[in-house]
């Protein structure tokens, strides 16, 4: 097991890494309700929950169809969000809750599932292309630029000719669900990294 770390939005104009004192925002993508709870298009959503779980707090109901958090990790002020949309309308409440919180751009971090990785691989970055997810593009679009940061969690291709859409969608095998907890960990230590340390250490240590 890997040890635990600690315990349209107007971008910021510098490009520098942002201050640990400032207040950071961490969004974690999925589809409301207990149909979707176990999809590997949820994997965001079980990131951002061990998070808030490592905080001690539970979500609760905000105003902008988010779930939210506040509190302390890795030694930032954080907002955990989940949006309580579906997934191709993250946007709307990715926007509203950025604004609520006064959080710029540069301080938004995103945690989703991803087709083009291996499963349970991940990938931290800056910016890119939305790779054909929906959540991504939405977010994108409201948010009227790319420039957030992404914690990307590998689930890997679908089997033979399987719609991917129908693929992402599916529960986790019950092979890839004796992996899932130690996975997810990895994937919370991976964001308190990136909040405690920046991008580019994060990327170091964790970039598969």
């Amino acid at each position: 097991m890997f040890n635990r770390r600690r315990g349209n939005v107007r971008p910021e104009s510098s490009k520098s890494e942002p201050s640990v004192t400032e207040r950071a925002l961490v969004v974690g993508l999925g589809n409301p309700g207990p149909r979707y709870a176990g999809n590997r298009h949820n994997v965001g959503f079980a990131v951002v929950d061990l998070l808030a779980a490592r905080m001690g707090a539970r979500f609760k109901a905000h105003r902008g169809r988010t779930d939210v958090v506040e509190g302390r990790l890795a030694g930032r002020s954080v907002v955990l969000a989940k949006p309580k949309s579906y997934m191709n309308e993250s946007g709307g409440p990715i926007v509203a809750i950025s604004r609520f919180f006064k959080i710029p751009l540069t301080r938004l971090t995103v945690v989703h599932d991803d087709l083009d990785l291996p499963y349970g691989a991940l990938r931290i970055k800056r910016g890119g292309g939305d790779g054909g997810h929906n959540g991504l593009r939405s977010a994108t679009a409201a948010l009227g630029s790319n420039d957030y940061l992404r914690v990307r969690f590998g689930i890997g291709r679908p089997p033979g000719r399987q719609d991917p859409a129908d693929y992402v969608l599916r529960d986790f095998t019950a092979a890839e669900r004796k992996e899932l907890p130690y996975l997810v960990d990895r994937a919370a230590d991976a964001v308190e990294a990136l909040l405690a340390d920046g991008l580019d250490a994060a990327q170091n240590a964790y970039n598969e």
